[in-house]
C-alpha cells in the first residue's frame, strides 16, 4: 500500500461528510488522501459523451472541503469512467483505506443498498469505512469479535486504529443461549474474546482494551453497541453469532442503522 486514502464521491451531502471523515483519517495517517468521481460510459456509443466540466467542478469542490478539515493533507482528485464498483475496487488496489457515505445519487447510486456493499466489502482490496451524515461520537472503538481466522484482520485494524485515534476499543462478542453447544457459556465467550485479542496488547500498549459478552440477536446487539461508539470495526465474513455478517439481513441492518461509521475489514484467512 502506498500510504493512501481514497473516498468515493458523487455530490451528495452523504459523500461530503464521506470526505470530511476521509480527511480525517488521512490527517491521522499522514497520508495523502485521493477524492474519486466515477462516471457511466452512455449505453449507445452513439451518444454524445456527459460535460465533464459540471464532473470536475464537482470533484473540486470535495477536494476543497477536504482541504478545509485537514488543511496539512495532500489532495489529489480524478473522474474515472466506469461504474462505481469498479473504480473504487480498484483504486482499493493502491489504498490503505477506502471511504464512501452510506447513500448516494448518480454513478453511487445504492452503492451500500443491495448487493452492492455485499459486493465493495468482498473484493475491496483494502478496509472500506463506511460513514455517516451525523457527527460521530466520542466513545470507543467497538470491535465485533467472532473468534473466525477471517476476524484477525479486523482485529489487527481496529487496534491501530485506536492507537491513531487515542481512543479505547471495546471488544464484543453476541452470543445466543439457546444457540450454544451443551457444555459452554458466557465463559466460553470469555476465552474466544481473550484468544482473538491475544498479542495485540503488546504491540500496542497504549490501547485500552475493554472486554463484552452480550446475550442477543447479533443484529440487534451490534446497533445497540453502536449508540455510543465512534466506529465499528467487522470483518467482512464470520462464524457462530456473526456468520453471514455483511451478506444479507444482518449488514443492511449494520450500514443502515448503526448510530456510528462502520469499518468493514476483509480477511485474507
Amino acid at each position: 500500500m502506498g500510504n493512501r486514502v481514497v473516498v468515493g464521491v458523487d455530490g451528495s451531502s452523504s459523500s461530503l461528510a464521506a470526505v470530511g471523515e476521509a480527511a480525517e483519517e488521512a490527517r491521522r495517517r499522514r497520508a495523502e488522501l485521493h477524492v474519486v468521481h466515477a462516471v457511466g460510459l452512455p449505453a449507445r456509443p452513439a451518444y454524445s459523451p456527459p460535460d465533464p466540466a459540471p464532473l470536475h467542478r464537482l470533484v473540486d469542490e470535495a477536494a476543497q472541503h477536504a482541504r478545509s478539515v485537514a488543511p496539512e493533507v495532500a489532495v489529489t482528485e480524478s473522474v474515472v469512467a466506469g461504474t462505481a464498483m469498479a473504480v473504487l475496487t480498484a483504486e482499493s488496489e493502491v489504498a490503505d483505506l477506502l471511504v464512501v457515505g452510506p447513500r448516494g445519487t448518480g454513478a453511487f447510486i445504492g452503492m451500500l443498498l443491495g448487493s452492492t456493499a455485499a459486493s465493495l466489502t468482498a473484493h475491496s482490496h483494502c478496509p472500506v469505512l463506511v460513514a455517516r451524515e451525523e457527527p460521530a461520537g466520542t466513545g470507543p472503538i467497538v470491535l465485533a469479535v467472532d473468534g473466525s481466522p477471517a476476524g484477525e484482520e479486523a482485529v489487527a485494524f481496529a487496534f491501530a486504529e485506536a492507537a491513531l485515534r487515542d481512543a479505547e476499543i471495546l471488544a464484543v462478542h453476541a452470543w445466543l443461549p439457546d444457540h450454544v453447544a451443551p457444555g459452554t457459556g458466557a465463559e466460553g465467550a470469555e476465552r474466544l474474546l481473550a484468544r482473538a485479542l491475544a498479542g495485540h496488547g503488546e504491540r500496542y500498549p497504549d490501547v485500552t482494551v475493554r472486554h463484552e459478552v452480550l446475550s442477543g440477536e447479533t443484529r440487534e446487539t451490534l446497533i445497540r453497541a453502536s449508540r455510543s461508539a465512534q466506529l465499528m470495526v467487522v470483518g467482512a465474513r464470520g462464524r457462530g453469532g456473526f456468520t453471514g455478517m455483511l451478506l444479507g439481513s444482518v449488514s443492511q441492518a449494520l450500514l443502515h442503522h448503526a448510530h456510528c461509521p462502520v469499518a468493514v475489514v476483509r480477511g485474507t484467512a
